[in-house]
């Protein structure tokens, strides 16, 4: 059945409902030649442009697939760079048809978990502020916080962009001036963790993101690799943001080469 070209273009990946109303509002979006209109419905099979430049999608869209990556440091959160660092998509399966959406950016010198999925409507809902998801770190940080410091950072700090603060911050470790804490935010915003602990005056030395909303960061995985979410793990995302799952959430092929790369 045809279906709105936001929805259809949200669920390949070009971006979020709200995103592409704009484009149909501004004239930038055509269908098979003819300007966009809110409302329009497409099949999949229909020439769909954005300034003239044609949007991949597909007549039967398949499976949406879910990967969970533990970046390592030194790659970035982009398709490319001109810089000529390595990006995390260069480390992914190749698809066809779709394409990678990251749930989330993570600086190029933080490691850890990055959600995948091919449903942007999902990682849309992901990083919605609105979803209020948890995003849980490791931090090590160089320096000596008071107990002062600690309950600042829980209450909050004004930052250039706005107060933010820890939702809760817990001690795990760590010797002489270098001490390792559990924390975790709800917000997403640029180095917000890193700028929170030197708004008291503390250097983050090292910075891993262990969690997001249900899912934790798996100890077998490697950085640099990936594997593919259960069942279980998919329904659960869905679930956090208060979007239907799919009628059918099977694991991602488990042919070797996409399961998990080693």
């Amino acid at each position: 059945m045809p279906e709105r070209v936001q929805k259809v273009l949200a669920g390949a990946g070009h971006g979020s409902r709200r995103k592409i109303e704009a484009w149909i509002r501004e004239g930038r979006l055509a269908i098979d030649g003819r300007t966009a209109k809110l409302g329009d419905t497409v099949r999949g099979d229909e020439r769909i442009t954005l300034d003239g430049r044609q949007l991949e999608v597909q007549a039967v869209p398949p499976s949406h697939r879910y990967i969970i990556y533990n970046k390592p440091e030194g790659e970035i959160v982009a398709r490319s760079d001109p810089e000529g660092r390595d990006t995390v998509f260069e480390k992914l399966p190749k698809l066809k048809g779709a394409r990678w959406v990251a749930v989330g950016r993570l600086d190029v010198a933080t490691t850890g978990l990055i959600i995948f999925t091919t449903d942007g409507a999902l990682a849309n809902a992901l990083m919605h502020p609105s979803s209020e998801l948890m995003r849980r770190y490791a931090v090590r940080i160089h320096g000596e916080p008071s107990a002062g410091d600690l309950a600042a950072l829980k209450q909050g700090v004004d930052l250039d962009d706005g107060p933010a603060r820890f939702e809760s911050i817990e001690a795990s470790g760590g010797e002489g001036r270098n001490k390792w804490f559990k924390v975790s935010l709800r917000e997403g915003r640029y180095r917000e963790v890193r700028r929170l602990w030197e708004a008291r005056g503390v250097e983050g030395s090292r910075l891993i993101r262990i969690g997001y909303g249900p899912l934790d960061l798996p100890r077998k995985l490697r950085r640099g690799k990936y594997e593919a979410l259960t069942p279980a793990q998919v329904r659960s995302l869905y679930v956090s943001t208060g979007l239907k799952p799919p009628t059918e959430v099977r694991r991602v092929q488990r042919h070797k080469k996409y399961r998990k790369n080693r």
